[in-house]
């Protein structure tokens, strides 16, 4: 692999990227036969793509123990569902599935059940002793214990290990791509948070924040290339705190540098990356992201609130003045990125004043598109601590759908404009109602379906004019 730079930074670390440290991530994900009467096991993924990016290493630990997926649980002999306490419905979706478990436990003895992530070092009391519904608790950071936890299951004793690391958990672990379309991929670079925002529960299940070594990130990257994919998406609870410090040299790599280190790894992969938080995305990531057109124009900036005294009560660290100049400070060094969003409404004490503060913000950052709900209290938070839920739920939900209709006004107005442009789009597969059209993402991260035409095949980048657009959609043909 050929890496240039005229960053001093970069140049010294890519030297030792092609020494010898670069085949290490991959020694523990080494493709393996099974053998023939191999135990299998099924997973279930909910919440962010940290999740599912999660999933995709406990398959590599569970693979290495002679257990090979399926996506039929009932012949499982292992079931395995990875939670999300972000919000009460989450939780509830799992406690549901749960319940549908263990009725393929009463029909198939034998048969362990196991909750992993943030839901199971929260819940670890309930769920083996009051609820008796799972033979495994296993948080975000002990996946590597599995084996041994399956082990005690096995001999009728519960497995549980919720510890906390205070170190990158999995960087010499090579995920086993599950459901893949072998065109993207995600790559976790970091793990926990330090922000303590009020309302979110993270920080207590996913611990503190700490930085994978920059080589093994580049390193995964480049298998990725190697083996067919084109974009790549690099994951952390918040991105932009991505520090590490290599032992050998003591030079820091920021995000923007790792950001530089992935994106020159060929000019055909694509880079993407989530989540930002606003305070940490610095000029230096901006200028990165305009360096290369392989990095794609896409920024997930979540405001939460368009209410100053609202975001200091969630302790984002900004105010709305601060958030507007940042993403005034986006769109001039990249006119053309696009810009999404994290929506909250009916925290605690937000006035319909508040609330309105939070729709014109929807409209000054002229979001492409935005995740939003309404507040859910989650125990053990500063804000559950603290504050009181005060809001009535149908006063949440009158909001929330307040600003999901202003959402899509906006989402389709920001989509109507690029009727007549041309984009390179990366084909992932089949869309979604036809056989007969190919569905990609151009570099704003917006689905475009077209007709299929010639002999190309998902992985390829073709150039698409767009003809028509609705508020989650673009489409056009090829060009």
């Amino acid at each position: 692999m050929q890496l240039y730079n005229d960053n001093p930074t970069i140049n010294g670390l890519n030297k030792k990227i092609d020494e010898s440290k670069q085949g290490e991530v991959f020694e523990a994900g080494a493709e393996q036969s099974l053998d023939p009467n191999h135990r299998k096991f099924y997973i279930e993924s909910y919440g962010c793509q940290m999740n599912f990016s999660d999933s995709e290493i406990v398959a590599s630990i569970l693979r290495q123990e002679n257990f090979g997926p399926t996506k039929n649980m009932e012949e499982a002999d292992l079931i395995l569902i990875n939670t999300c306490s972000i919000r009460e419905k989450a939780e509830d979706t799992v406690r549901k599935r749960l319940r549908v478990f263990d009725k393929i436990k009463e029909q198939k003895p034998g048969t362990l059940v196991g909750v992993l992530g943030c839901m199971a070092e929260r819940l670890k009391k309930k769920l083996l002793d009051q609820e008796q519904l799972v033979d495994l608790v296993v948080g975000p950071d002990a996946y590597r214990d599995l084996p041994k936890l399956i082990g005690s299951a096995d001999d009728g004793e519960k497995g549980v290990n919720v510890l906390l690391s205070r170190e990158e958990t999995y960087a010499d672990i090579s995920p086993l791509r599950l459901d893949s379309n072998g065109v993207s991929a995600f790559i976790s670079i970091m793990r926990g948070c330090d922000n303590m925002c009020s309302f979110c529960v993270v920080p207590f299940t996913r611990g503190r924040e700490r930085s994978r070594n920059a080589f093994s990130i580049v390193a995964e990257a480049t298998d990725l290339y190697q083996r067919g994919y084109r974009e790549v998406t690099l994951l952390g609870q918040n991105v932009d705190s991505y520090k590490w410090q290599n032992p050998e040299s003591e030079q820091t790599v920021s995000f923007a540098n790792l950001l530089e280190m992935v994106a020159q790894v060929h000019p055909d992969l694509r880079v993407r990356f989530s989540t930002s938080h606003p305070k940490d995305i610095t000029d230096d990531v901006l200028y990165t992201m305009a360096k290369y057109e392989n990095i794609c124009k896409y920024i997930h900036l979540p405001v939460q609130s368009g209410n100053s005294r609202v975001l200091k009560l969630m302790n984002r660290t900004y105010d709305r003045e601060w958030y507007k100049n940042k993403i005034d400070r986006i769109y001039e060094i990249m006119p053309d990125c696009a810009i999404s969003s994290d929506v909250i409404t009916g925290f605690c004490t937000e006035t319909e004043e508040e609330h309105q503060d939070t729709l014109s913000i929807l409209e000054y950052a002229n979001y492409s598109m935005s995740y939003m709900f309404f507040y859910s209290e989650r125990p053990g938070t500063l804000a559950a601590r603290k504050y009181e839920d005060d809001i009535p739920l149908e006063t949440k939900k009158r909001r929330l759908q307040e600003v999901i209709r202003l959402q899509n006004q906006i989402s389709f107005q920001h989509n109507q404009k690029d009727i007549g442009k041309e984009y390179m789009v990366l084909i992932e597969g089949n869309s979604k109602k036809s056989d007969q059209d190919w569905k990609g993402r151009n570099t704003q991260n917006k689905m475009v379906v077209f007709p299929k035409k010639g002999n190309f095949m998902p992985g390829e980048y073709v150039k698409v004019k767009v003809l028509d657009a609705t508020s989650a959609t673009l489409k056009g043909e090829m060009v």
